[in-house]
């Protein structure tokens, strides 16, 4: 049975700074806006770790100091785009052979203000819970809540 592809989900916010540090912000800033109750650790979320170059790791340090991967960059482009390799399962664990893409974009749209859009594409590879994952990802427990957060810590 083949699978429809769920479209990607796209979001897109417009943060009063340069491009340069809306990327600096999103990426190497991501442990002060992402959401600490998205967590893969035992111990909670101390911080979220995207090391800026290709083939860089994405992941997570917990409070007790264990590390948990999510995924991995594809694409380091400052300050246009990161494109990132999301490694998590439909159920949220780390799965190398699981994965979906994140694709960032910094768009300048005046000296100060910057144009981030989102893409979350590729959902289909989460098979029968594809659907329910986009839900997920589209709502404010995902990606909508994580852009609000990011654009509240550029201001």
């Amino acid at each position: 049975m083949h699978m429809i592809e769920p479209v990607p989900v796209r979001k897109s916010v417009t943060v009063r700074t340069s491009r340069q540090k809306a990327f600096e912000v999103f990426v190497h800033g991501i442990g002060n806006w992402w959401i600490k109750q998205h967590s893969l650790t035992e111990s909670g979320q101390n911080t979220v770790i995207v090391e800026a170059r290709t083939g860089g790791r994405w992941y997570e340090i917990g409070n007790a100091g264990e590390e948990r991967d999510w995924g991995r960059v594809i694409v380091c482009d400052p300050p246009h785009r990161i494109l990132l390799a999301w490694q998590l399962n439909a159920d949220f664990d780390f799965d190398p052979a699981s994965q979906t893409e994140v694709e960032v974009m910094f768009e300048a749209k005046g000296e100060n203000e910057t144009t981030v859009t989102l893409i979350h594409r590729d959902l289909g590879s989460f098979a029968a819970k594809a659907e329910d994952l986009r839900s997920v990802l589209d709502s404010e427990k995902g990606w909508s809540g994580l852009l609000a957060s990011y654009a509240a810590k550029t201001a």
